[in-house]
């Protein structure tokens, strides 16, 4: 019974590591991605065909 309570114990701090590291990733590739599209549109104007 121990051995499954620690091996359970391990394994909720593996997974709420691993949702932290992922929800910081997405709200960085989200910024990254909205300064790209804001870059974009502010420079449109300058394209000529």
């Amino acid at each position: 019974m121990e051995k499954a309570y620690k091996a359970m114990s391990s394994a909720g701090a593996g997974s709420v590591a691993l949702g932290i590291i992922m929800i910081v990733t997405g709200i960085t590739t989200g910024i990254i991605t909205i300064i790209n599209g804001v870059r974009l549109l502010k420079h449109k104007n300058e394209i000529t065909f």
